[in-house]
């Protein structure tokens, strides 16, 4: 159970498929999830098939507990689909976890993402009297594929067909038991890669899954993309025309620093965050600490950019999992200790500037500043290399309800009092473009600016963002806060 002190955002999973004759798919897959475990933790699954049979494993917790030998030799096969999930709704479960095996074992799905707009699925899925009320989005999707494949059509239709329902962020991965389909929305909220291996082909949410297993980055889908990979080789169909908005928080905090997503290595991003930071805000310091992990290269931008010298001030525990152990009253108040511990010669009688990547709630930054503090810092100067994140995430992000995040209700500089820092700054929405590599417009900044660049439907009553303050540099007296024009819908325009 994860404490309300213990809030970052979580991506919500990750997708593997293999398609290479004469392989064993499953050890593939399976070594292919581990590379890809940051992003689910809560279960596994892995579908395969050997051209005539499809079979299945699926479990709660971590890859390296779900699979073991026994379950590697039952899946059997050269083409395979796996998932590794961190649910944001939807319960629990085997019933939820990834892939999904139609019950008559036609074929399988798995999907990372998330459709905030359902009501089209829904409707559909009602008016052939098929039952919904347990359905996920990914169960949804499931059954309208479903009902297209017993109509007659081959799986690759069937995805066609019911394509225009799914109203959301997808990258999935689908497969029968004679072929590999990988598809994607129109505006690839979330990264998907092709890559090559021996003689076949793989998918995977993210790059650093290919140096895993040996496989050679080919390209990414593409948004609005469909690929069939099968014996003929690899076919593309573009089901929409494309519109590229990948999620700007896969550079920021999600993504393994050693994916490339869109051309960009996700590590060198990192560091021109910290870079941005450097010209964006000056102050007077004696030593750059990053809160561990992500915030690491971000870190060393800065200081980089900045002269001031870098050193790692505090120490993660590695092993820390999600427990259902409930600590006392007392207990709960040093879960953070349990995870960072500072290095006091780091720290001690220096001005410290303290990187982070992102402040969710706030409830954890605060106890990090308090770390830093108690350890001897004479100032605490925090800065962390993206936005305030003010708006909630429909696309697959675990993110609060918007009256959870402390930036939604907060001007900065009671941000800055209530985290206790000497000083705070967050990295413009204009510097974290740059530091990219790509356009704006190839970018989807929702947490950030409000925007949706796909519809989320009924959910746009929950988002509220009348004239929130920007962002701007924050110390104990003074505050630069800019205004943003608001859309009578609320969202930010």
């Amino acid at each position: 159970m994860r404490s309300e002190s213990d809030y970052k955002l979580r991506e919500k999973c990750a997708v593997f498929g293999v398609y290479c004759p004469g392989s064993e798919a499953a050890r593939v897959t399976f070594y292919g999830l581990w590379a890809l475990q940051h992003r689910g933790q809560e279960g596994s699954g892995i579908v395969t098939s050997d051209g005539h049979s499809m079979y299945r494993h699926a479990g709660a917790g971590l890859a390296s507990s779900v699979y073991h030998d026994e379950d590697m030799q039952r899946l059997r096969g050269h083409i395979a689909a796996g998932h590794n999930r961190y649910s944001t709704s939807g319960g629990s479960g085997d019933f939820y976890n990834q892939p999904f095996l139609h019950d008559r074992g036609q074929f399988a799905l798995a999907h990372n993402g998330n459709l905030p707009d359902c009501s089209m699925l829904e409707d559909f899925l009602a008016s052939h009297d098929i039952p919904t009320e347990t359905h996920n989005d990914t169960r949804l999707m499931e059954a309208a594929i479903a009902l297209y494949i017993s109509r007659g059509h081959e799986l690759e239709s069937a995805i066609i067909k019911a394509y225009p329902l799914f109203t959301g962020a997808f990258s999935a991965v689908s497969m029968d038991s004679r072929r590999l389909i990988a598809f994607r929305d129109q505006c690839g909220i979330r990264p998907l890669s092709i890559g090559t291996l021996d003689d076949g082909y793989v998918v995977a949410s993210e790059t650093c899954a290919f140096d895993t297993i040996g496989a050679t980055f080919l390209r990414d889908v593409r948004p609005g993309e469909l690929v069939r990979v099968d014996e003929d080789g690899i076919t593309s169909h573009q089901v929409v025309e494309g519109n590229q908005k990948i999620d700007v928080f896969e550079f920021v905090y999600f993504a393994r620093p050693d994916s490339i997503i869109m051309g960009q290595r996700v590590n060198n991003v990192r560091q021109n965050f910290g870079l941005e930071m450097a010209k964006e805000f000056c102050v007077e310091a004696d030593v750059v600490i990053p809160v561990p992990d992500s915030s690491i290269p971000a870190a060393l931008g800065y200081s980089r950019a900045s002269g001031l010298p870098f050193d790692v001030g505090i120490i993660k525990n590695r092993y820390i999992h999600r427990t259902f152990i409930q600590p006392t009253a007392g207990l709960r108040r040093r879960d953070i200790k349990m995870k960072l511990n500072p290095i006091l010669e780091s720290v001690a009688g220096k001005r410290v500037v303290l990187v982070d990547d992102s402040v969710v709630r706030g409830t954890t930054m605060r106890q990090v500043v308090q770390i830093v503090r108690d350890a001897g810092a004479r100032q605490v100067h925090l800065m962390i290399s993206s936005p305030p994140v003010r708006y909630p995430d429909f696309y697959g992000i675990d993110t609060p309800n918007q009256r959870d995040l402390i930036a939604a209700h907060m001007s900065l500089e009671e941000m800055r009092a209530y985290l206790r820092a000497d000083t705070l700054n967050f990295l413009s929405i204009d510097g974290m473009v740059r530091a990219t590599g790509l356009s704006r417009s190839q970018l989807s900044m929702s947490c950030f600016d409000g925007v949706y660049p796909i519809g989320i439907g009924r959910r746009e009553e929950a988002v509220v963002g009348s004239g929130s303050p920007v962002m701007g540099r924050v110390d104990g007296s003074t505050a630069e806060i800019g205004q943003v024009e608001t859309h009578p819908s609320g969202l930010r325009v």
